[in-house]
């Protein structure tokens, strides 16, 4: 069923989880409203709050419904839009797609967001980054390994699924904290395809309505 009223996307141009839902609402070609939310304006986010009490980017408005958190969102689109398929029919490439989406979404991107950033530099000058650097290492080592076992074209067979959707972002940001990516060589591979398709285009930071915001 699809909505009848153009969605609203609440995001923010280098949220990575804004970035996973603007590439599945470009891969479904949904059009949409694009709000920026500020994330570092303590103003914006309490506006924020009240729509969304989570406070938080992305959150999705369908025909004066909320939906938060990102992974939730993606499903929706998928269960509802037309365009790419996003989790696999076969049962086994389905949980491998939830399984490295949701070790991305809960399990590294957690461990180096904003918040816990400035609560760590605030602790101690630079241990922010030290902190994000180490669990960013452990997660892409256990991502390219992940991969190695399920990978094909794209991160489960040869399909885009939800799995693809997390990569970018995550990459961005290790280069943002300068790691050294030539570990991950399955990671990089992947992540070069992605970068080729118009729909991953679409959805980059720099291409964003408020990109360079606070940049």
């Amino acid at each position: 069923m699809t909505s009848e009223q153009k969605p609203i996307l609440y995001s923010y141009w280098r949220s990575s989880c804004s970035w996973r839902v603007r590439i599945a609402l470009a891969l479904k070609n949904i059009d949409y409203e694009y709000r920026t939310v500020d994330l570092l304006s303590q103003d914006a986010k309490d506006q924020l709050k009240s729509v969304n009490p989570v406070g938080r980017v992305p959150l999705l408005l369908v025909n004066n419904y909320t939906i938060n958190e990102s992974l939730a969102i993606i499903e929706y689109l998928d269960e509802n839009y037309p365009g790419v398929p996003l989790l696999p029919k076969d049962p086994i490439k389905r949980a491998q797609a939830r399984a490295i989406a949701l070790h991305v979404t809960s399990g590294i991107q957690p461990l180096h967001n904003l918040k816990v950033l400035q609560i760590l530099n605030k602790k101690e000058s630079g241990l922010g980054g030290e902190f994000a650097k180490q669990f960013l290492t452990d997660g892409l080592t256990a991502l390219e390994n992940l991969l190695k076992e399920s990978s094909g074209k794209y991160s489960v067979g040869d399909e885009i699924t939800v799995a693809d959707l997390v990569i970018p972002s995550l990459l961005y940001t290790a280069g943002r904290f300068n790691l050294d990516l030539s570990p991950y060589p399955t990671i990089n591979r992947i992540n070069d395809t992605l970068a080729e398709i118009p729909a991953f285009i679409a959805a980059h930071p720099d291409n964003q309505p408020d990109a360079g915001l606070n940049a």
